[in-house]
């Protein structure tokens, strides 16, 4: 267990941060960026987030000059690569590409994280969003959203749906479903896609949440049934797909993941300028929005502002995880 002497340390250096670098970050601002700027990317290679990570570093690469060079922070969902950012120097060299589970999820469900996702970031812009996708096995007699809200409401408690773990959007995506309509359904937290996929088939499973990117292949394979995608309006990429939304029940269903761009707390106000210009120009980019259209995302409007967007997300979370009693 940590002294109170380091715990406290380890505050004093997230709120602090931005003060402690200020003066060096100012002095760097004129010529920034000066060299490499690291992305972090709080998960695992390979995931939506690092995709997206990776497409729009090598953009802003071309509008600032120097090479973006992305950094993999697995851990916590994301939270762990949250936190390094908070903690580097305010300069504008050390950026997080984020999604809505650590900069917004994590600090509701977790009494563990210790850093702010507003007061210890500087808001750089919003990126992307995609939706979520809840779909049904096969095997549950559930063709259609009426048809599985039927089932569902004749046999209160006897099914389940499946996401990726405890607090994570999907989770709150399932719960926001049930919370509309009024079910009662079990919810089952899974380590990833694969054995969630492998159950749904099997039949062991009745539901389960997917991002729509994850979720395409097996709908198209014809592994999984879609039931409705969790964004208020039908996904450009998968247009045969209906918003959950469209039934009366689930209007107020409108939920999805999304992704954008933060610095320290406190950066200098021309570093902060420099980089929401660069961020602007990568988001027009022609590869960048054919590429992230692709995998199923949408793109953010360039200058699309960030702060005002994550604040009203983090208070959209609040009342799905409290109604829902939602803790790591």
């Amino acid at each position: 267990m940590k002294s109170p002497l380091v715990r406290r340390r380890e505050v004093l250096l997230l709120t602090g941060a931005a003060a402690l670098g200020c003066a060096p970050a100012l002095a760097q601002s004129t010529n920034y960026p000066s060299r490499p700027i690291t992305l972090v990317v709080g998960y695992p290679p390979g995931g939506s987030t690092d995709l997206t990570a990776r497409l729009l570093g090598e953009q802003l690469a071309r509008s600032l000059g120097q090479p973006v060079v992305i950094e993999n922070v697995g851990g916590a969902g994301g939270a762990l690569g949250a936190q390094k950012v908070a903690l580097a120097a305010a300069d504008g060299h050390t950026l997080l590409l984020g999604s809505n589970n650590e900069m917004a999820i994590a600090h509701l469900v977790n009494p563990a994280i210790r850093y702010d996702p507003i007061r210890n970031f500087t808001p750089l812009g919003r990126v992307a969003s995609q939706p979520m996708v809840l779909v049904a096995s096969p095997h549950a007699g559930m063709p259609d959203v009426s048809a599985f809200i039927e089932r569902v409401k004749q046999h209160p408690g006897k099914f389940s749906y499946g996401s990726s773990g405890v607090g994570t959007g999907l989770n709150l995506a399932g719960e926001m479903v049930k919370q509309a309509a009024g079910l009662f359904i079990v919810h089952i937290p899974y380590r990833g896609v694969g054995p969630l996929t492998t159950d749904l088939i099997g039949g062991q499973l009745e539901l389960g949440v997917y991002v729509l990117s994850s979720g395409l292949p097996q709908i198209k394979a014809g592994k999984v049934v879609a039931l409705g995608v969790t964004e208020r309006e039908r996904s450009p990429v998968a247009p045969q797909i209906p918003a959950l939304a469209e039934t009366a029940s689930l209007r107020s269903v409108d939920i999805g993941t999304w992704f954008g761009l933060w610095g320290p707390a406190g950066l200098p106000r021309p570093v902060t300028e420099r980089l929401q210009a660069a961020l602007a120009d990568a988001l027009k980019a022609p590869e960048l929005v054919q590429k992230m259209t692709a995998s199923g995302a949408t793109m953010a409007a360039p200058g699309a502002v960030l702060s005002d967007f994550q604040a009203a997300e983090i208070t959209k979370y609040r009342r799905i995880i409290d109604q829902a009693g939602i803790r790591v």
